[in-house]
């Protein structure tokens, strides 16, 4: 039972959502054990001081690249911690200056209140000490980076020395006959550590019995095989039923299930059989670093496993994220299983070695064949993607020879250029790991190799990641789902916007998963914590002056403020003009004023909010409008001069929404004043986009501005012999007859002239608008001239006389 409770012990230790749920819980408990326990300034300086001469003591006896590394991210954490502790007491350092600063010095001629002096003495002491613990603190941050920077060159040199290392060539056969020789004693230094751990297990078994041993390997099978494959089957089910989401969301959503499956449950399987062989004491010392290779062995096979099955899925070509055809999905399947069998065999023979510390002999022999079977498995799958791109380019140009000919239908022709860069960078490795390897450069030689196919899974899986990311932004904000259409009516944007936003979201996480990939494919090249470090170091923002320092956080909240507050500005447009001032008895153009005043004035004041959430108060503020007057006023004057004259036509409504307007030769309706212009519709339908400033500094001719109607006149001469009081009282009645001629004002007819046997007829009718007055005037026309008919009444014309006079004989 003993062994029991310590194998339950161990997966609440490793199992990583059980450990989870505890770090929460060690989390929240933080807090109050911290109010007891809280390390004061000196202690932290010492625990910084401690951690970096262990970095420099373990740094002498470093050998592994990897124990360097390592040291080189403890170096980096000392450094975090000192800068962490400078930044948290730099406020009580100037807390206390200023608390100084308003006491004053100690007078001279006078005695001073002793309680005063005594504060001051006491603040004084405070002050000495926290300025001493920030000097020690920037100096310990600039140790730690030394030290971290040297740890790194140290590492990248040792890289460099192991990579160089010449030594025997695997297909020498000096090197086998010395591994013949040293055969044996390497036999001999592995038999007492297989002896070793079959003692262990035994006193294990004999004192814990098998219990404990065989509940781990019962839950590790389960995992490995019904769990696993019930797992797989039932998101492949779910994914081809109705439930699942439309679009490409289901064959990228069933790779991602896949891949975990695939990925978690084979490793954690291993952890929970290794984790029941620990609780029990059945793996000796010399044995963990064996038991934590086959762990780790074990996760990488299965990620390279699930990978490829996601990916390639050979039987379900419909579900295929790549662009290859069968009988290539098949080989590299294959290839790709025996890829995570040499990677788990190569990481777990490595382990072995480094535990039984075989002769060094062994080790480049083993390290050779290591790469060699690397280096076949590579030509496998660069002969595989030849003549996957042959076929390829033999249907792309019988499919273009179709098209040519009338045959096919216009379809786009399919090209993969990826496999044009897979192919040179492959066969460019390829030739470099043979020359290194024939020329006796095995680690170099093994190092290209682990790093190409390395290379391609991190591209591979970026791959994946970024389709997924892809077709889940745009499934989540798309009007089609449920979450799409929920927040379309919470919020009421339109569906452009919210698609808008999904494509920005997918922007910004596949920016997030290029970023990973670039530091997964830059980890074997150096030290990551230093890469992340110098990333995250933005996050303490870029100092624009002393006053002023923009940091990646506060940008964030500006904009975010900025969102918010423009969604608000434009909710109360919207009240204002959906809800309160249709109820006021003010008219169109009024309520239009209001509103796009209300408007301004919100994004006036959105910004001001959002500038001041970046940091930037306003006393910068007015030096930055200051710095830029000048450019305003020169670059942009005819912005400022427009925008003030949208704001005068608002304010003093010279011209309104719905007015009828006459400027130069156009005329037309009055439909929207803008920030910077307003568009007049035409007659033709047509949108006049006019200046603001054109409205106020040039004459323009209001035709509703006093009064909304219109007024049609029609002007002719006629004989002197016409009876002119019967044609005036047939012109009253025709525009009395007319619908839209108002009765008031009445219709009027007058006499204008009479000269040249002629007499001019002016006459006026009035009209509701002066939109009707072209139509109007026109079936007036026609009426006038069918009165005319009737009465015989001629229109008379002025007499035109030309004087010419005879050419000269």
């Amino acid at each position: 039972m003993a062994g029991l409770s310590s194998f339950f012990r161990t997966i609440l230790v490793r199992g990583p959502w059980l450990a989870l749920l505890l770090c929460c819980t060690l989390l929240l408990a933080v807090p109050a054990l911290a109010q007891d326990d809280d390390p004061t300034p000196k202690q932290q300086l010492a625990d910084i001081d401690n951690a970096l001469k262990a970095v420099e003591r373990k740094r002498n006896d470093a050998e592994a690249i990897e124990t360097l590394g390592t040291l080189s991210e403890n170096a980096s954490q000392a450094k975090r911690d000192a800068e962490a502790l400078e930044k948290t007491l730099q406020p009580q350092l100037e807390q206390l200056n200023e608390q100084l600063t308003q006491l004053g010095e100690a007078p001279k001629d006078t005695t001073e209140p002793p309680e005063l002096a005594a504060q001051r003495r006491t603040l004084t002491r405070q002050r000495d000490a926290l300025a001493a613990s920030i000097a020690q603190a920037k100096s310990s941050a600039v140790r730690a980076q030394q030290l971290s920077a040297d740890i790194d060159k140290q590492r990248n040199a040792q890289r460099t020395e192991e990579l160089g290392r010449k030594v025997a060539s695997p297909l020498s056969p000096t090197l086998w006959r010395q591994v013949a020789d040293q055969l044996p004693n390497d036999i001999a230094r592995v038999t007492p550590l297989a002896q070793q751990g079959r003692a262990a297990l035994t006193t294990a078994i004999a004192t814990h019995g098998w219990g404990t041993l065989l509940l781990g390997l019962a839950a590790a099978l389960v995992m490995m095989f019904p769990l696993r494959l019930w797992l797989r089957a039932l998101g492949r089910r779910f994914a081809a039923s109705e439930r699942a989401p439309d679009g490409r969301l289901r064959r990228s959503g069933l790779a991602m299930w896949l891949l975990l499956v695939g990925t978690l449950l084979p490793g954690y399987a291993v952890v929970v059989l290794v984790a029941a062989l620990d609780a029990i004491g059945a793996i000796p010392p010399r044995l963990q670093s064996v038991a934590e290779g086959v762990q780790a062995a074990t996760f990488a096979a299965a990620f390279i496993s699930a990978l490829s099955a996601c990916l390639l899925v050979p039987k379900r070509p419909s579900w295929r994220l790549l662009n290859l055809d069968d009988t290539a999905a098949l080989k590299l399947r294959k290839y790709a299983w025996g890829a995570a069998a040499l990677a788990w065999l190569s990481t777990v023979l490595v382990a072995i070695d480094r535990a039984t510390r075989t002769s060094d002999v062994t080790t480049v022999a083993l390290d050779g064949v290591i790469a060699l079977t690397y280096l076949g498995l590579i030509m496998a799958m660069l002969v595989t993607l030849s003549r996957l791109h042959r076929r390829q380019t033999a249907e792309a140009e019988a499919k273009l020879e179709a098209q040519a000919d009338g045959l096919g239908a216009q379809l786009p022709v399919r090209r993969s250029s990826w496999l044009v860069l897979a192919r040179v960078a492959g066969n460019i490795a390829v030739v470099a790991a043979i020359a290194a390897t024939l020329m006796g450069y095995v680690n170099f030689a093994k190092f290209v190799n682990q790093q190409l196919i390395g290379g391609s899974i991190v591209v591979l899986a970026a791959t994946l990641l970024f389709k997924f990311v892809d077709d889940f932004c745009t499934w989540l904000l798309n009007a089609d789902s449920k979450v799409g259409q929920t927040i379309l009516l919470s919020t009421g944007l339109s569906v452009s916007k919210l698609e808008q936003a999904g494509v920005l979201l997918s922007a910004m996480l596949r920016t997030l998963v290029v970023l990973i990939a670039l530091l997964a494919l830059a980890a074997p090249f150096g030290n990551i914590g230093t890469i992340v470090e110098r990333i995250a170091s933005l996050a303490n923002g870029i100092v624009i002056n002393k006053d002023l320092t923009l940091q990646p956080g506060r940008i964030v909240t500006g904009v975010l403020v900025l969102l918010v507050g423009m969604g608000l500005t434009q909710l109360l447009q919207r009240w204002l003009t959906d809800t309160y001032l249709p109820k006021t008895e003010l008219d169109l153009g009024a309520r239009n004023s209001i509103s796009t005043i209300a408007g301004y004035v919100g994004i006036i004041l959105v910004g001001l909010w959002a500038l001041t959430a970046m940091g930037l108060n306003l006393k910068n503020l007015a030096l930055l409008v200051s710095a830029l007057s000048v450019g305003i006023g020169f670059g942009l004057q005819a912005i400022i001069q427009n925008f003030v004259s949208g704001l005068i036509l608002l304010t003093e409504r010279p011209v309104k929404i719905g007015d009828w307007v006459k400027l130069g030769d156009q005329e037309g309706d009055i439909r929207r004043i803008n920030v910077r212009s307003t568009e007049i519709q035409v007659s033709d339908k047509s949108t006049l986009i006019v200046p603001n400033s054109e409205l106020i500094t040039k004459t323009i001719r209001n035709m509703t501005m006093g009064n909304n109607q219109g007024r049609v006149q029609i002007q002719f001469a006629v004989p002197t012999s016409t009876d002119v009081a019967g044609l005036r009282q047939a012109l009253l009645d025709a525009y009395g007859a007319h619908n839209t001629v108002l009765q008031q004002p009445a219709p009027s007819v007058y006499i204008d002239s009479i000269a040249g046997g002629q007499i001019t007829i002016n006459s006026f009718a009035y009209v509701a608008s002066p939109r009707q007055v072209y139509g109007t005037r026109s079936d007036l026309y026609f009426s006038l001239l069918q009165i005319l008919a009737e009465r015989n009444i001629p229109l008379s014309t002025p007499t035109d006389i030309h004087i010419t006079r005879d050419p000269p004989q």
